[in-house]
């Protein structure tokens, strides 16, 4: 992340050179989606970047609109081998909300079509059980192709999940928040009351615990 009268970065190939020599295991960039909101899963995608297909105006999905990500999540279809992962509510109580974003990462590097020789994780932290080596890189959604190309998967498919889960409970406004603690949300937990998919484990929703 660009700090204050600083240009922000561009992702580029530097952080996987010379990662995975094995042409046949290439390297996958890894990285999560929904560690903040109140309610949903967390998700994690896993992505082996074909550089011959690149799609153009690949970035970290935060600093993308939801069009421009939906455009390049539609080009990476075939431009890229994916896996995808996810925790759910349950798990992210039982692990904390780092450790169910660490099991989606896992997930997302197992559903791989092929396994990877090396897995660059956005982050402080690898995921333990990965069939591969890996490093950490903080802020290596801004700064790893690979990885920014993960991050514009698993947001794109974490927002469409919770589109279709707005449709069931319409009270909570998720089809524009995506579960974020936003005041339409609380308005629509002070009407509606928690719905299995809040995760009640978080300090704000303490109030709606059974």
């Amino acid at each position: 992340m660009a700090k204050p009268g600083q240009l922000k970065p561009i992702p580029s190939f530097a952080p996987e050179q010379g990662r995975a020599p094995d042409p046949a295991r290439p390297l996958c960039g890894v990285d999560e989606a929904g560690r903040g909101p109140w309610a949903g899963p967390v998700v994690a995608a896993a992505v082996i970047l074909d550089p011959a297909r690149l799609p153009s105006g690949i970035d970290d999905s935060k600093a993308l609109n939801e069009a421009r990500r939906e455009a390049l999540f539609a080009a990476l279809q075939d431009a890229a081998e994916i896996g995808i992962g996810a925790a759910s509510v349950a798990e992210i109580a039982q692990h904390n909300i780092l450790g169910a974003s660490l099991l989606a990462m896992r997930r997302a590097v197992l559903a791989l079509p092929r396994r990877p020789g090396f897995a660059l994780i956005d982050g402080k932290h690898c995921p333990k059980g990965l069939p591969c080596d890996s490093a950490a890189l903080v802020d290596g959604d801004a700064l790893s192709l690979s990885i920014a190309a993960a991050s514009i998967i698993a947001k794109v498919v974490r927002d469409r999940a919770m589109r279709k889960l707005h449709l069931r409970y319409p009270a909570y406004a998720w089809e524009k928040n995506k579960g974020y603690g936003t005041k339409a949300h609380q308005d629509g937990l002070s009407v509606a009351g928690a719905t299995p998919h809040h995760r009640l484990s978080f300090a704000p929703l303490a109030p709606w615990r059974p």
